[in-house]
């Protein structure tokens, strides 16, 4: 298997692979220009956004600045909203449903360290994929950790650490995040 392989498959993987280096490389140049695009020049950002993720579309909305590690392994729903400063660590796939909205200063993160100083030196590390599901919002300054799936409907918290899992439809704050109630949704 090759490096980039066992990084998607979530095995132990060189993070140094130099391969993997140029393709970090090209999106880091990519997000620069996505950065630095005239605020006002939507169809030109939306353009370059849906050659930077995995999935986007003629609705998808993403305030600059914007960084990713790869962008392919991010997959975003209609009418996807993301504001100043989101951060997306991509070394496993970040899919996302339909009608989220995302504060400013958020951080969703795949890559994962081992907490051994001598493993951990040894750019050895593995990924996890986080999932977030449909008319999702997350509050401002969110970090989002790796292997977390995130219900339909659910709100979680400005300032809020996601380590697990959280349930559909509930309000989410805290670090770590606790569920503090259920959310409302309708049936259809």
């Amino acid at each position: 298997m090759t490096e980039k392989e066992k990084m998607l498959a979530g095995l132990v993987y060189n993070a140094t692979d130099e391969s993997l280096r140029r393709e970090l490389n090209a999106m880091k140049v990519m997000c620069q220009r996505y950065n630095a695009l005239p605020a006002t020049d939507l169809p030109a950002r939306n353009a370059l956004l849906r050659q930077m993720l995995g999935q986007a579309y003629d609705d998808t909305f993403i305030n600059q600045p914007f960084y990713c590690d790869y962008g392919r392994h991010i997959r975003v729903g209609r009418r996807f909203f993301a504001n100043f400063s989101l951060t997306v660590l991509d070394e496993a796939c970040v899919t996302i449903g339909d009608d989220c909205f995302i504060g400013p200063n958020v951080s969703i993160y795949t890559a994962c360290h081992s907490t051994d100083p001598e493993e951990r030196n040894g750019r050895q590390e593995w990924a996890q994929p986080v999932t977030i599901g449909n008319s999702v919002w997350i509050g401002g300054s969110v970090t989002i950790l790796p292997g977390v799936t995130i219900g339909d409907g659910c709100t979680i918290g400005a300032g809020s650490v996601v380590v697990h899992d959280i349930p559909p439809y509930t309000i989410t704050a805290g670090n770590p995040a606790r569920v503090v109630k259920s959310a409302p949704h309708r049936q259809s």
